[in-house]
């Protein structure tokens, strides 16, 4: 039986939303919830995760909907009653009041005391006009909401560069600025690495790589994913990259992104060749052919980060990558497929690369159902791709459908591993590893009995001060047969040696590029 709650001009966020579902979700006799702001979008997806009723079109956009699918009605009062605890617990603990509410942009630039950057989450077609309304009031711009047309992206992001300001999004994940936590985010030190990222993910594994080598950053900027593409030209990038350079904190410069436009990535790197900083470059799943004296190409994630660091402390370059130690695993002729299941999108593309290049194997043109790679015997999947989280949380929160697909795969005689990510820190599920780990006990118990052996391997991504808890995770993780990777990259080059592949290492010559002048100077604004 579907029941609807709705509450009337409340508004959330969506991270706090899909934090809350995540949440009712767990309740005892709740079969299925849903909890979304009440715009024509969220009612399609709704609808389409069986999920529609009459009570849902009543709901205004600034509604806050929930609908609870329950064969017990009594669990709609409960429910009720944990969605005011949890509004009315956020809202104390920000000490927000009613007549500390902002309802226009005068009176929240008054009670904010004398901002500089606007952080804009709500439904992608408002986001735009409220991130135009930001940048008139001066303000630079944390867009997280997605669903925001390339059109509206080019127009804001020429706006603000007009102004001296930045617009990091849309549909910007991560973001550290002068050391505040933006988004989904983790607790790093503070130091003199700068990093421009066109990545959630890729920042979070490359910044939270930096801490544990006892390094810092003093900022992470991401631009969202677009900012590379040939319509919206690295306008972001270009400014964040020199907004970095006139930081006189900042030692290295480190540049994170998917393969841009191949015309943008050259205007990039003509930029970067006047810089005197050291400089670091990933451009992930292109794979780097050569050096430059003061421009560093890396490989993978790790290697931009532990570049990055040896640079940071005066140190020559010297990436070696690694395997895990003692793992020791009997595989039978037939195990031969790694099967990647991940909450980044950017770890599984990195996953992706790897084990396409390892072993050479045919990848069909068509791809479905957010596979970032589907072989004869591999596949790699990101399970935050939109496919999977419509009417439904992120996996960094939500972890049914890692599960769903650990028990599968797990009981295919023909997978020797399975490799997942846990992603904690600011945004993600409070404690991820306790929700996994009953499901890799049940899956390498159920291999066991099938007189089968299976590799699990999973990679923490987070530091010691993120609220989860770095070692508290990896402790419940290896207490149910996981075997523990450091990095991203070590997981997967360990699961491909597992399956008899290996990955070369690039070794490079140094190459030297004619570039033109670029004016380096940024307007005040952008300077610390």
């Amino acid at each position: 039986m579907l029941y609807t709650i709705i509450k009337e001009n409340t508004y959330q966020d969506s991270i706090v939303l899909m934090l809350l579902s995540n949440k009712l979700s767990a309740i005892d006799g709740i079969n299925k919830v849903s909890i979304m702001m009440g715009t024509p979008a969220n009612k399609d997806i709704f609808k389409s995760s069986g999920l529609g009723t009459d009570e849902l079109e009543k709901a205004n956009p600034n509604d806050i909907v929930i609908v609870i699918d329950t064969n017990q009605e009594e669990k709609v009062s409960e429910v009720k009653e944990e969605v005011e605890a949890a509004l009315k617990g956020d809202s104390a603990s920000q000490g927000t009041a009613k007549d500390q509410e902002a309802h226009n942009w005068k009176r929240a630039m008054e009670l904010a005391n004398n901002p500089n950057l606007a952080l804009i989450s709500i439904p992608g077609q408002y986001a735009a006009m409220e991130a135009e309304n930001a940048l008139n009031e001066g303000l630079h711009v944390f867009l997280f909401s997605d669903n925001v047309s390339k059109e509206d992206e080019v127009k804001l992001k020429q706006k603000a560069h007009e102004k001296g300001l930045l617009v990091m999004g849309p549909d910007c994940g991560t973001g550290i600025i002068h050391g505040v936590p933006l988004a989904f985010t983790n607790i790093v030190n503070k130091g003199d690495i700068g990093i421009v990222g066109a990545s959630g993910t890729g920042i979070q594994e490359v910044t939270c790589i930096i801490d544990r080598l006892g390094k810092g950053v003093t900022n992470a900027i991401g631009t969202g994913g677009r900012d590379l593409s040939t319509e919206v030209g690295a306008t972001t990038v270009l400014d964040s990259i020199k907004a970095l350079n006139q930081d006189p904190q900042v030692k290295v410069i480190t540049v994170i992104s998917k393969p841009p436009a191949k015309e943008v990535q050259q205007k990039v790197l003509n930029v970067l060749r006047n810089i005197e900083k050291p400089v670091v470059t990933l451009f992930l799943g292109d794979k780097p052919t050569y050096q430059e004296e003061n421009i560093y190409h890396a490989y993978t994630l790790e290697e931009a980060a532990v570049v990055s660091v040896q640079l940071s402390n005066g140190d020559k370059p010297n990436f070696e990558p690694t395997v895990a130690e003692n793992v020791n695993v009997s595989l039978k002729d037939s195990q031969v497929g790694i099967k990647g299941y991940y909450s980044g999108g950017t770890l599984a593309s990195e996953a992706a690369m790897l084990v396409k290049e390892a072993f050479k194997e045919e990848v069909p043109e068509e791809k479905k159902d957010a596979y970032i790679l589907k072989t004869n015997h591999h596949e790699i999947i990101d399970l935050g791709d939109d496919i999977y989280t419509q009417g439904k949380p992120h996996p960094m929160i939500d972890p049914e459908k890692r599960i769903e697909m650990l028990e599968t795969s797990g009981n295919d005689p023909a997978t020797a591993v399975i490799m997942i990510d846990n992603v904690i820190g600011y945004g993600s599920h409070d404690d991820m590893a306790n929700e996994l780990a009953p499901a890799i006990k049940r899956i390498l118990a159920n291999a066991h009995q099938g007189g089968r052996e299976l590799a699990v391997l999973v990679t923490v991504v987070g530091t010691a001060r993120d609220p989860q808890g770095y070692e508290k995770q990896i402790e419940t993780l290896k207490e149910s047969g996981a075997m523990i990777c450091e990095t991203n990259d070590q997981m997967v080059r360990t699961a491909i040696k597992l399956a008899g592949g290996k990955v070369e290492q690039p070794v490079l010559d140094i190459q030297k590029f004619e570039h033109t002048q670029e004016d380096l100077t940024v307007d005040e604004k952008l300077c610390p």
